[in-house]
């Protein structure tokens, strides 16, 4: 077997061997190449200490050195090179007490997860396997080195990293291995939220996102949050079913399988995960949106073509479509341009799952509609609103609250009437309203 590794990897391990070491590529690089998919990241192992990687190398960075990991940097590229190592205790059920190094690659790759990350490769010795890593990889299995409830007792953390690597690969848990988990779960405790929030968004942005039932039916759920354990009391099974049509994106799958939460549940899930602000903010109000219709439910005669539509010249179908671009412009103003898309697109993504036709087609003509919105550039926010707070008091409204209030009441007008958008009319209409 020949695996095709970047240039500056390759040079790496060159020099350590030119200076009498072993070195490999190791880990997830290995099992990805194997399956023919592009590595994220090209780790490597070697017989060097840091130190001597230190000084074999011009530019390094001490990462992680007290466990013996050193990036090294060729051509502004970084790669992290880890002697071979034993792990001490783990009395913290995540990491290590110490570490000792090593001569055996043997010894290295017994310390790793699971099989099919305990590869290694050098072009002059090919591939060292000493776990059936490959058999695994070829039987699609999940499968700890050695004791599974050692491997998960050491770090809690790998549990979750089993049932991750099950979504992104579509790989099956192995039975002993499985048992482990809900054996260990409840170690789940001690470690970070914010490592396991990785892990859980790892899950839910793979292509398999409904593998997230198995964290559930191994016990995990409850030692994540207590919020996090409640989803599926709230939801039902539907939680489960998340549409791999989703764009793989944070807020759109976090939002997919929180969709029947309250804004108020999702967003205490996701702050107690730790997830940044932003994910949060988007996500509660994809949650918010979500089971409310972009503009109303879709009428028998509303789900021709919106061009047909448009081409009709009765004036009540005229009417409705004027009245459902007004109610998608108050949706819009809302909500930055790139949310209600994603909103959108969330929406139809489920309606084709569902194999709901009729939602699906009346999407399909919101997105039409929403499109001649922002061509013809109707106003859908006071910085597009034809006049300022400024211009409001000088037409003689008084500084203050009032003002807000003023200017919110001519948005909703131009939102109903957008061809009202215009400087003239605004403080002309305000003018009447003085007036009375």
């Amino acid at each position: 077997m020949k695996i095709k590794m970047p240039a500056q990897a390759a040079k790496v391990i060159q020099t350590l061997e030119q200076h009498g070491f072993e070195a490999y590529i190791v880990g997830g690089c290995v099992r990805d190449s194997i399956l023919g998919r592009t590595p994220g990241d090209w780790d490597i192992t070697t017989s060097a200490s840091p130190q001597e990687v230190k000084e074999i190398f011009d530019h390094t960075v001490d990462t992680g050195i007290e466990h013996g990991t050193v990036t090294v940097l060729m051509n502004h590229e970084p790669y992290e090179v880890t002697t071979y190592r034993v792990d001490g205790k783990y009395e913290d059920h995540r990491r290590p007490n110490e570490v000792h190094f090593t001569k055996s690659l043997k010894e290295d790759l017994l310390r790793r997860d699971f099989t099919i990350n305990a590869m290694a490769y050098n072009r002059e010795r090919g591939l060292v396997d000493a776990f059936g890593g490959q058999k695994d990889l070829e039987h699609g299995v999940i499968r700890c080195v050695g004791a599974a409830r050692e491997r998960f007792t050491e770090d809690a953390l790998r549990i979750l990293r089993a049932i991750r690597f099950s979504a992104q690969l579509g790989f099956a848990v192995e039975e002993t291995t499985y048992e482990a988990i809900k054996d260990i779960a409840p170690n789940l405790v001690h470690v970070s939220r914010e490592r396991v929030q990785v892990e859980l968004t790892k899950l839910l942005t793979s292509p398999l996102p409904g593998c997230m039932r198995l964290v559930y039916e191994t016990g995990i759920s409850p030692w994540v949050s207590k919020a996090f354990h409640r989803i599926p009391e709230v939801s039902g099974d539907v939680c489960f079913e998340i549409p791999p049509s989703i764009p793989a994106r944070k807020s759109l799958r976090w939002a997919a399988f929180m969709r029947k939460c309250t804004p108020k549940e999702a967003a205490e899930v996701l702050k107690g995960l730790k997830l940044d602000n932003d994910t949060i903010y988007r996500t509660k109000l994809l949650v918010q949106w979500i089971g409310t219709s972009v503009c109303g439910e879709p009428a028998a005669d509303a789900l021709e073509p919106a061009e047909a539509l448009a081409e009709r010249f009765k004036s009540e179908l005229r009417g409705q479509l004027l009245a459902k671009k007004a109610q998608i412009r108050r949706v819009m103003s809302q909500m930055e341009p790139e949310l209600f898309d994603d909103l959108l697109t969330l929406k139809m993504c489920l309606s084709e799952d569902a194999s709901d036709d009729r939602e699906s087609q009346w999407l399909c003509q919101v997105r039409d509609l929403t499109e001649e919105i922002r061509s013809n550039r109707d106003c859908i926010s006071l910085k597009t609103l034809a006049v300022s707070g400024h211009d409001i008091m000088g037409a003689g409204v008084k500084p203050g609250r009032e003002v807000g209030n003023t200017l919110t009441r001519l948005l909703d007008m131009v939102l109903e009437e957008p061809q009202r958008n215009t400087k003239e009319y605004l403080l002309a209409h305000l003018g009447q309203s003085a007036e009375k």
